[in-house]
């Protein structure tokens, strides 16, 4: 069915990604997959082709398009299952909090290189004992004269291999009451003495994505790397959670897509007793299901991409987006590799690996439950 929400330049920028995306990216996914990581001259491509600043502001290189233009990237990225490039955690997540928060020497320094591909960016939220509970964060950044000296632990940061610059969210005020109210954003070059990465975690999906753990030990960098004001960090990361939640939505749509497509073309390929499995009754029916229900999350993802892009405030609606699409996303993973049978479970068909990376989708960014509460309240019920 048509979608309506793309302009015919945004279809011609899609056609244009999916030739660059089919060139350069896809040849490389289960090179990626196999190492756990990306390459930075990958990064380099995307960036000199314009692919990273797709959204971005013109005066620092960006093309100054809307949220569609990136909304087609992550689309086209799923598509050939290139999720080990982490664009959306780049471009659509981090960098935004440079270019809402940075300071004109920030964005020079730092925005410019992002854009360019040569500054590849992650956000440091999650530590070991702390996951959704951001309030609750223990790493501190404690401001001796003109530096902060940072200590503690982050786990589970994409990018954090391969990234050149880090979003640390840290206490520089542990006794603040409310807990929140003593969060700020700290940006951290990867070069910093005291700064030192761990391990690239093996993960059970999302092979290709590098996730690593996070050190700080007595890491110092100057207070002109406090990103926006000291104190406000908890109110910078609510603030950018709308479009988080939303590129997650747009990127499990078209990772259902992918799935279902390739599983109707597997059920009237493959034969049992003696007819394609595409006759039988149950997988006409189970297909015909999971088509509708395609049908209608991409619906409601588009609305949400419209009001985004004007400027609506939908932090509940993307929370259910977020939460509903995921549970599809797990749902028809599982449903596909069922109707493949046998070579389902065998990593030749790519639809092992659309079940294995649909798993996390329901719980990085705020768990699927953290969803529901945030709806809950909403709807005043707490």
């Amino acid at each position: 069915m048509r979608r309506d929400l793309f302009s015919e330049e945004h279809e011609l920028f899609r056609n244009e990604f999916r030739r660059f995306a089919e060139a350069e990216i896809a040849p490389r996914v289960e090179d990626w997959n196999r190492a756990g990581t990306t390459d930075k001259a990958t990064w380099k491509k995307l960036g000199s082709a314009g692919y990273l600043g797709a959204n971005a502001p013109e005066e620092y290189g960006g093309a100054g398009g809307d949220f569609l233009f990136d909304a087609v990237i992550i689309e086209e990225l799923a598509r050939i299952r290139a999720h080990a490039l982490m664009v959306s955690l780049h471009s659509d997540i981090c960098m935004p909090y440079l270019e809402e928060y940075g300071s004109a020497e920030q964005k020079e320094k730092w925005l410019t290189g992002a854009i360019a591909g040569d500054v590849v960016l992650a956000v440091a939220m999650t530590e070991p004992g702390t996951g959704s509970d951001l309030a609750n964060v223990s790493t501190k950044a404690i401001r001796e004269g003109d530096e902060y000296v940072i200590n503690g632990a982050k786990t589970f940061i994409s990018n954090g291999q391969i990234s050149d610059l880090v979003i640390v969210v840290a206490k520089t005020n542990p006794d603040a009451q409310p807990p929140h109210d003593g969060i700020s954003l700290i940006l951290v070059e990867a070069d910093r003495p005291g700064f030192r990465r761990g391990r690239n975690l093996e993960k059970l999906g999302l092979k290709g994505q590098d996730t690593s753990e996070l050190f700080f030990e007595d890491c110092r960098v100057p207070v002109t790397n406090l990103l926006g004001q000291e104190g406000h960090g908890f109110k910078m990361l609510m603030n950018m959670l709308q479009q988080e939640r939303l590129t997650i939505g747009v990127a499990s749509m078209a990772s259902c897509r992918r799935a279902l497509d390739d599983t109707i073309a597997y059920v009237k390929e493959r034969e049992a007793f003696g007819k394609p499995i595409a006759a039988f009754q149950n997988t006409q029916f189970k297909l015909a299901e999971l088509a509708t229900e395609v049908e209608v999350g991409q619906a409601f993802v588009d609305k949400l991409l419209a009001a985004h892009v004007r400027g609506d405030e939908i932090v509940s609606e993307v929370s259910m987006a977020k939460w509903w699409t995921t549970d599809l996303q797990k749902r028809l993973t599982s449903e596909c590799l069922q109707l493949h049978g046998g070579y389902g479970f065998m990593h030749e068909y790519p639809i092992s690996q659309d079940y294995a990376d649909a798993a996390v989708q329901s719980i990085y960014a705020g768990t699927n439950e953290i969803m529901k509460v945030i709806i809950s309240r909403k709807l005043g019920l707490a």
